[in-house]
């Protein structure tokens, strides 16, 4: 990869952003996600234990991923929802760049749980389901698959089979980390990255999709015999190598970690999307919600005289007097 095989106009080497990217020979298109402030800043508003903090960064990069390839205007969700110690976790990315999410879960469960606790353990059983809203006429549509695997890359992998019968690989990563600015104290701060490859070759007869692996496959059951493609099989494979340190280390730039992945191969790279931490309530959009209660619901909400709604994305505090819907000071 040099000068010419990029379509930006400076390199990207921070944090907050997606890069595009595409290897010819091998017939795929790809993103790296490189998430910093913006991650750190949904995770602290919240004193989320450290196991569900990775789980929601890493549905946060999943989502980011995943919405930044629709080339659509609109929301995508990405939700879980378990009868495990996590039992709901939503992110939320609307186009162009905004991020939120939040999860819920039981504390004494979580606590309860052995260090280095699985996804299994974390949520259980139960389903994922990512939501596609755009902002025109197109349809709502939404996939959904059940909790079956070992960590969210392979519920990712199950989603992209089933529901995009594209062959992708994920890698996805979550730390928290300690960094230090120039005069200042040292901090700790959460960071994440992720790199996603998908087989778009011209030719729809290379693509195999196995709903199941073949040693799963119950006995008497018919076999796709055929053989993966040699270019995906390569290319899954360099995206799977990618260490853990090396998606969320800010010294290591998104195209530094190509080269690393894709060398001697061709990596062109395109215009990089900016992403940030950004929630969209409001005092105003409260009381809208508010006022579409009736009179005896909105009673039952009064507590310490005034209305108290706090969003779960951002953790923001409001209040409201009853009797007007006017916002009050909710420390008073």
């Amino acid at each position: 990869m040099s000068a010419a095989d990029t379509d930006s106009a400076v390199l990207t080497g921070g944090d907050d952003l997606v890069l595009p990217f595409s290897v010819e020979e091998l017939d795929v298109r790809g993103r790296v996600a490189r998430l910093g402030p913006a991650l750190d800043s949904i995770l602290r508003r919240h004193d989320y234990p450290p196991a569900v903090s990775r789980l929601l960064g890493e549905a946060v990069i999943l989502n980011v991923l995943f919405a930044t390839a629709l080339k659509m205007e609109g929301r995508v969700i990405v939700q879980i929802q378990s009868d495990g110690p996590v039992s709901l976790l939503v992110t939320d990315f609307t186009s162009p760049d905004g991020l939120r999410g939040y999860a819920r879960f039981d504390g004494d469960a979580v606590a309860a749980l052995p260090e280095g606790a699985g996804l299994s353990q974390l949520v259980g059983t139960g389903s994922m389901a990512i939501t596609v809203d755009p902002r025109t006429n197109m349809r709502r549509y939404q996939g959904v698959v059940e909790l079956s695997g070992n960590s969210l890359e392979e519920i990712a992998h199950t989603y992209f089979t089933q529901s995009e019968q594209i062959p992708t690989t994920v890698r996805l990563a979550v730390a928290e980390t300690l960094e230090r600015q120039p005069g200042e104290e040292p901090r700790r701060i959460w960071r994440g990255g992720g790199v996603t490859v998908q087989f778009l070759p011209q030719a729809l007869d290379r693509i195999v999709v196995r709903d199941i692996d073949p040693g799963d496959a119950p006995e008497g059951a018919a076999r796709d015999e055929r053989d993966d493609d040699d270019a995906w099989v390569e290319a899954s494979a360099r995206a799977q190598s990618a260490m853990d340190h090396e998606l969320v280390d800010p010294a290591i730039s998104a195209e530094r970690l190509l080269l690393r992945l894709f060398h001697q191969r061709d990596v062109r790279v395109f215009d990089p999307f900016s992403l940030s931490a950004d929630c969209h309530c409001s005092t105003e959009r409260i009381r809208m919600m508010l006022n579409q209660f009736d009179e005896d619901d909105r009673a039952s909400m009064v507590e310490d005289g005034v209305i108290k709604v706090t969003c779960e994305f951002c953790n923001t505090h409001y209040a409201f007097d009853p009797a007007t819907l006017e916002a009050v000071d909710p420390t008073e």
